[in-house]
């Protein structure tokens, strides 16, 4: 590993701003790690649960949550688990994630530790092929916790608190970082650093050229020059946790009060009082949602405002599955919003998924997930949730392509059983997006939309499947198989993932449309006797 320091006493460049509460220098010489070894960072990809992901659903007739059941409605939402990115290990310390930004074709990650130990890092993800994620580049702070972190033009901006008391230069916990990255690579060349009052940076964001940071209890929120971090405007609260930015807008999560509304002088022009308890030192986030604002809550859910009067439109609950879930450990801790979608980060209770009504917001289920979410964040079609121990996971939500749609206009929206069975001489076609347990296709079947199937799907001999859009079956830990029978026709046009086998019998064929189709097979492709295999495909795993 090649090292670098926070808290270096020999700098190149020392800068004091006018109040005196900030400083920023470059080039220090230890205390920041650079992983060099790249089998560490291939591995730091896992597979293992990737697949379907099932949703525990809130039966509104009991209040309860539960998986759907065997021969229940197909479900909204047909979510995939991309793959996890580990939480790395440092000299024997596991990290937790904490944040993630997503910018382009890369996620950049943060990583602190919990308690008094200071020790946190970055990480740079690669997630332009859906089907590949690549951690590209990762860097430790063995003196620092990373709480935050926004990506821009070139550089990684990292917001977090180290300890002041093994520095001879630096009285301040709470600090900003400027990180070079290119092409997914950090570099330890160069990196800029400003500090500020308060316990511990917990936030950071940008609008135009300026940089602001919050920092916790005792804190400020300061505005900086992204260019070159000097200190500008400042205001002081007790306890700062989050910021939301829209259309030049500063919104900030205060722990002691509320929400408070900012103009570009950071004065407070509306004040949101929350009588929430936020807790210490919890990470709790905000976020813009249409003409609301939409607020982590701790042990209360998340709590919906009107943004023009600040009023409470409601307080979304918090669902628990599975039973036995510490009372202390559920928790709102972070919030994110995705068309018309409403995602909470509910710590030992998961992460909840929630849909916008018009009037209200209701409330679908849990998404099946490992840990305890501490932070989501959804962009276009993925939804990024940061699980502590158990790192990052990737979800694709599968939203369906208009274009596709509108190849099927004349389809209707599929609505019935989870288990879709197509008889002898029956032809069915259908649009949408859906979950299904299992198809059994006997007769022809077009699908054009984004499906998931949990428990395999049989074309049985002489049947017609069609797919147009995106298909997943299965789990990478509960593989189930395609069977294609005798005679039978898969046709292709799209994304197909199947965790598990393909299996074609003798006779069958499968039929890739288009010049843009992919394929990614995790089990074994079985081509029994005279099965045929024609047109333009990606063959993610080379198994054909």
């Amino acid at each position: 590993m090649k090292n670098v320091s926070l808290a270096a006493i020999a700098v190149l460049a020392l800068v004091v701003s006018c109040s005196d509460e900030t400083t920023i220098y470059s080039d220090p010489k230890d205390d920041v790690a650079l992983e060099e070894n790249q089998s560490v960072l291939d591995n730091s990809i896992n597979f293992d649960n990737s697949g379907v992901l099932d949703i525990f659903e809130l039966d509104k007739s009991t209040g309860k949550v539960s998986k759907n059941n065997n021969d229940g409605e197909a479900g909204d939402y047909p979510l995939t688990l991309v793959a996890q990115v580990n939480s790395p290990t440092y000299r024997g310390t596991l990290l937790t994630a904490s944040h993630v930004d997503v910018e382009g074709d890369y996620a950049y990650v943060s990583y602190n530790t919990a308690g008094a130990t200071y020790l946190g890092g970055i990480d740079a993800v690669n997630i332009s092929d859906p089907n590949n994620p690549r951690v590209t580049s990762r860097l430790y702070y063995t003196n620092a916790d990373i709480n935050a972190v926004k990506y821009d033009n070139g550089y990684l901006y990292v917001a977090g608190g180290f300890d002041s008391e093994k520095s001879a230069t630096i009285d301040f916990n709470s600090f900003v970082g400027k990180v070079t990255v290119a092409n997914g690579r950090f570099s330890v060349s160069g990196i800029t650093y400003g500090f500020q009052e308060g316990f511990n940076a917990t936030d950071v964001k940008i609008i135009g050229d300026k940089l602001f940071v919050t920092s916790g209890k005792d804190g400020y929120i300061r505005e900086y020059d992204k260019n070159n971090l000097e200190a500008g405007q400042e205001a002081a609260f007790a306890d700062l946790r989050a910021m939301a930015i829209q259309d030049n807008t500063i919104a900030i999560l205060d722990g002691s009060q509320g929400v408070s509304i900012l103009d570009n002088t950071l004065s407070v022009t509306k004040d949101i009082a929350i009588s929430s308890d936020f807790g210490d030192f919890s990470k709790r986030t905000l976020d813009f949602y249409e003409d609301k604002i939409i607020v982590s809550e701790g042990s209360k859910g998340a709590g919906v405002y009107e943004l023009s009067s600040g009023n409470l439109t409601e307080h979304i609950p918090i669902l628990i599955d599975p039973d036995g879930v510490a009372t202390s450990d559920i928790v709102t801790n972070a919030v994110a919003t995705n068309e018309g979608v409403v995602l909470m980060a509910n710590g030992g209770a998961g992460l909840c998924l929630s849909e916008d009504n018009g009037n209200n917001t209701d409330l679908v289920g849990i998404i099946e997930l490992n840990g305890s979410i501490n932070y989501v964040e959804s962009k276009e079609d993925y939804v990024f949730a940061a699980s502590g121990k158990a790192g990052l996971q990737i979800i694709k939500m599968n939203k369906p392509s208009a274009s596709l749609v509108a190849q099927c206009e004349s389809s209707p929206t599929y609505s019935g059983s989870n288990n879709l069975n197509v008889n002898t001489g029956e032809e069915l076609a259908y649009k949408g997006s859906k979950r299904f347990r299992t198809l059994n296709i006997n007769g022809s079947l077009l699908l054009c939309g984004s499906w998931t199937v949990r428990d395999g799907i049989a074309i049985n001999d002489n049947g017609v499947f069609e797919m147009n859009g995106t298909l997943v079956v299965a789990r990478n830990n509960n593989r189930r198989n395609v069977t294609v029978g005798a005679g039978a026709n898969f046709r292709v046009e799209g994304n197909l993932t199947i965790y598990g086998d393909l299996i074609l019998n003798d006779g069958a064929s499968l039929e890739f449309l288009g010049e843009d189709s992919v394929v990614n097979v995790f089990g074994t492709v079985i081509k029994n006797g005279s099965a045929t295999v024609s047109g333009t495909f990606r063959d993610v795993q080379n198994k054909f």
